[in-house]
């Protein structure tokens, strides 16, 4: 059995996992409840769950303007896609 696979689907379920956090908070936000931590938010995307986070900020119009969470975000995602670009360019040779 090959590793990608099992990759995908982690990140799958990172990713899922990751949109229904930021719903839940959104959620919880709206309600005037506790709400989930930003830094469980941030953690879900670094590990994955990046494109899921930017979706749900959009579709659930939540925490876009928030500071410094957005900044942390793309942050994430930046050092996320440079790690990506370096493994494919490492590959590749």
């Amino acid at each position: 059995m090959t590793i990608l696979p099992l990759a995908l689907a982690s990140l799958l379920t990172v990713n899922f996992w990751t949109l229904l956090r930021f719903r839940d908070d959104k959620r919880r936000a709206v309600a005037g409840k506790r709400r989930v931590p930003e830094r469980d938010l941030l953690t879900l995307a670094l590990f994955g769950g990046t494109p899921a986070a930017f979706l749900a900020r959009h579709l659930f119009r939540h925490k876009t303007r928030k500071q410094p969470f957005s900044t942390y975000l793309q942050l994430v995602a930046m050092v996320q896609l440079g790690a990506i670009a370096g493994l494919a360019w490492t590959f590749a040779i």
